[in-house]
């Protein structure tokens, strides 16, 4: 993995929560944001999202307001 640090390294990550709204899968729990290969110089502290305890399957991050949307199995 590149350094994050690294300014000539920065066009190997997404920016971050550049997505709304985010589908997601089973398999992608324990779900957290900002999710995986996201810059996080730029970026919140990571928190976990218990989006399989909600009961229409949406979430919001409470930090960027991405809603999160885990799909039917």
């Amino acid at each position: 993995m590149p350094n994050p640090h690294s300014a000539d390294q920065q066009d190997k990550f997404k920016a971050p929560n550049a997505q709304r709204r985010v589908e997601v899968q089973r398999r992608d729990l324990p779900l957290h944001c900002p999710l995986p290969g996201a810059s996080l110089w730029d970026s919140h502290p990571k928190v976990y999202i218990p989006i399989e305890e909600s009961q229409d399957g949406h979430m919001l991050c409470p930090y960027c307001s991405t809603e999160y949307v885990l799909e039917p199995d």
